[in-house]
């Protein structure tokens, strides 16, 4: 892992795929996973904060369930996630971000279809509206819709940076695997830490 170079917070966002009650809360769909992140909320909610503080954008990519019945695709996981989410609405407790990582001012997207949160949705659209050049991702998972993610956001030609002690995937010997021969192709590995020290006191200063 080099060196971070610099990252102007104010053209950044910082993007947490799944970070909700029904994937990484008590009553998970996914209980493996859940138990198998739950040392990401403490680094993310630090993380969160000092973005907040330097200006940069806080988004909460979330899955509200399917619209009208079971989800659409051929992916054996829709098995298990098909039936778990089938009465997930706007709104309801297992689609709200975990309460210690949401914040004034940040933005919630929501998708009701597809396994990643850049499938067909307005992520990136509003991304762009904003001005955002390099997207942080933090939340889950290794084992799926952070590697699809960070390909299309990286095809898309957002620089991307991933804090290894943000995002998680099960098993997590699995997860490592993920970061290291898959995402550091596309992105740069780091930690929050290592992001936190460098944006912790900026404001609008760079």
């Amino acid at each position: 892992m080099s060196q971070l170079p610099a990252i102007d917070p104010r053209t950044s966002a910082v993007v947490c795929i799944e970070c909700q009650q029904g994937i990484l809360g008590e009553g998970s769909i996914l209980p493996d996973l859940q138990r198998d992140s739950a040392h990401l909320i403490p680094a993310i909610g630090l993380l969160l904060d000092t973005a907040r503080r330097a200006g940069a954008t806080v988004v909460h990519a979330t899955f509200e369930g399917p619209l009208g019945g079971e989800p659409s695709g051929t992916a054996g996981v829709w098995r298990s996630m098909g039936p778990a989410t089938r009465d997930w609405t706007p709104g309801a407790e297992p689609t709200v971000v975990i309460p210690e990582l949401h914040g004034a001012g940040d933005l919630v997207i929501p998708r009701h279809h597809g396994l990643f949160p850049t499938s067909d949705s307005e992520l990136i659209p509003v991304l762009r509206g904003r001005g955002v050049r390099t997207v942080v991702l933090a939340g889950v998972s290794l084992n799926l819709a952070i590697p699809h993610t960070v390909g299309d956001l990286s095809q898309a030609g957002f620089g991307i940076v991933v804090p290894r002690d943000a995002v998680a995937g099960t098993p997590p010997e699995y997860g490592e695997q993920v970061l290291r021969n898959t995402v550091a192709l596309m992105g740069r590995i780091t930690t929050t830490g290592e992001l936190i020290g460098q944006w912790a006191g900026t404001g609008a200063r760079l």
